[in-house]
């Protein structure tokens, strides 16, 4: 090839990676050859939307196709070919061998540039059966599924209770669905904390839906499946969002690295391990801002910016990816979630010093109507103050600050500086101290020792090795549920009761820990070895219920 011949570029998978890339090099280079090859119908929808469209909340099955090959060569001139296969490498030759998957016509591609953006496969561990089994993550998974729900009442079991999961669960339920959710951990979404997911097990079944901790499906037919613990459930249909794994059996069979995680390993460009050969989406490894490490991070918009990053390269940019939080949200029936950078469970798993930060701030402020309780959890590291993972739950205002930390986190922002981040305020929005200022403010208290605590799962160990409990919320709040033991002494009434407190160490708490930190501070200047319950009663509840 002379320097005054176009390159051509192949890109191997559509959506979000692939599609990417060839729209973002077109704009770059207007005299690229671009083949795009996509085993599905289709190579460029919103596959995120899916779950809506089979609940009704989009009623439009069309607005889901972002692009058509008709009109991405018209746009932006690019070859796009679906219902084609590519079956084999040749790194060294640099040809992709190809088959039409209406014709079975074999073909062979040259190409200069090569993007794998394979994506990941569903897990598929359910057991073979006459009972349809989808997946939720194809046009044709969702066009399915939509028709299995023409008749109502149809009894539906959902394998896997992360995002997908969660987001089909509620709506087949808006559907009419009888639904069972079946979760092989001992918890929904994973990726959260026992006490962070606790509430979302409670929305859910509070609306209906059968959840089922712990088990899996084992045998399935005749109209139901039988789980690990015995238990058979009605199904006429499972859909299973039990996960993924990385597409990577073509990449493997050409010679390219994977790396330990089983994703194709890249270095910090996307480049793979074959010259000329660039790889995004799913089906790739990243670089985990927290541990420094590679990691399966499967996020559409980590795919989009990879692929946009891959085509400033392949034009003679210089690019690198940044580090990933593997930030991600779920609402369902009404209740959010949101996670950033790593939790509790992973951050023990790998041995890392870390503190614990619970607050339970209003979404806007209290007085302006319609203000909602966010539960936030921050995990920080108590020598730099580097924030390592924040997770929050509520049903307004958790996307905006969700949003805020993972800002913080890319910029190195410490936790304690949250609290002098100047953030948007007006009543019907936030608080003259935004929960995000909060997190700052009871980090900062927390590192320094100004207020120690104990963790919601430290207070049994910390009971028996000889502290009180005292609860300082008032009477009413007492009666109405309290720790089994508590002794209640409202927080107005400490400096005049001061002398029936036992001595020893005290650990003090109230319904979300604002007052259990004034009480703590009371109590220590008065020379009492007083700690606060990180969080109060609402944390401590929600992760005995989830420990439940």
């Amino acid at each position: 090839m002379t320097s005054t011949e176009p390159r051509t570029v192949v890109i191997v998978g559509g959506v979000a990676g692939g599609m990417s890339a060839a729209a973002r090099l077109r704009r770059l280079d207007e005299h690229a050859q671009i083949v795009i090859f996509e085993r599905g119908p289709e190579v460029s929808y919103a596959n995120c939307g899916l779950p809506y469209y089979v609940g009704g909340v989009i009623a439009d099955r069309e607005s889901l196709l972002l692009q058509t090959p008709v009109s991405l060569r018209s746009r932006f001139g690019l070859d796009v070919r679906v219902r084609h296969d590519v079956v084999r490498i040749d790194t060294a030759q640099k040809l992709v061998e190809v088959v039409d998957l209406e014709t079975g016509h074999h073909l062979v591609q040259r190409y200069d540039a090569l993007v794998l953006a394979t994506g990941a496969r569903p897990r598929r561990d359910e057991p073979a059966s006459d009972i349809p089994t989808r997946s939720l993550r194809t046009v044709e998974d969702a066009d399915a599924i939509d028709v299995a729900l023409s008749r109502a009442g149809i009894p539906v079991v959902v394998v896997g209770g992360g995002y997908t999961g969660l987001e089909a669960v509620e709506n087949l339920v808006a559907r009419g669905a009888s639904v069972t959710l079946v979760q092989r951990g001992p918890q929904l979404l994973a990726p959260l904390d026992t006490e962070m997911a606790a509430p979302i097990a409670a929305e859910i079944r509070a609306h209906g839906v059968d959840v089922r901790l712990g088990v899996e499906v084992v045998r399935a037919g005749s109209g139901s499946v039988t789980l690990s613990d015995g238990a058979i459930v009605p199904a006429e249909l499972v859909v299973d969002a039990s996960g993924v794994v990385p597409e990577t059996s073509l990449a493997a069979d050409a010679g390219i690295l994977l790396g330990e995680t089983g994703g194709i390993r890249v270095d910090a460009s996307c480049r793979t391990s074959a010259p000329d050969v660039y790889a995004v989406g799913d089906g790739v490894e990243k670089l985990d801002l927290v541990g420094g490490d590679a990691a399966l991070i499967t996020m559409a918009g980590l795919a989009n910016r990879h692929g946009r990053m891959v085509a400033d390269l392949i034009a003679g940019r210089a690019e690198s990816a940044r580090p990933a939080l593997g930030t991600g949200i779920v609402r369902v029936f009404g209740i959010v979630a949101a996670k950033t950078g790593w939790s509790e469970r992973q951050l023990r798993s790998a041995g890392r010093e870390f503190y614990v930060v619970h607050v339970h701030p209003g979404s806007h402020a209290g007085y302006y109507p319609g203000a909602e309780t966010l539960s936030m959890k921050m995990l920080a590291d108590p020598d730099s103050d580097a924030i390592l993972g924040v997770q929050i739950v509520g049903r307004d205002g958790v996307d905006k600050r969700i949003d805020v930390v993972a800002t913080a986190m890319q910029a190195g922002i410490p936790a304690a500086e949250l609290a002098h981040l100047e953030l948007a305020y007006a009543p019907q929005f936030g608080s003259a101290k935004d929960a995000v200022n909060i997190l700052g403010y009871v980090a900062e208290n927390t590192r320094t020792g100004t207020t120690p605590t104990v963790q919601w799962h430290e207070l049994e160990a910390a009971r028996r090795a000889g502290a009180t409990l005292i609860d300082v919320r008032a009477p009413s709040e007492f009666a109405a549920g309290a720790i089994p033991g508590a002794i209640n002494m409202p927080l107005d009434e400490i400096r005049d009761r001061l002398g029936e407190l036992p001595g020893g160490p005290i650990v003090v708490h109230c319904q979300v820990g604002l007052r259990g930190h004034i009480a703590t501070r009371l109590l220590r200047q008065r020379g009492v070895d007083a700690r606060n319950l990180d969080g109060g009663y609402r944390t401590w509840s929600d992760g005995v219920q989830g420990r439940d």
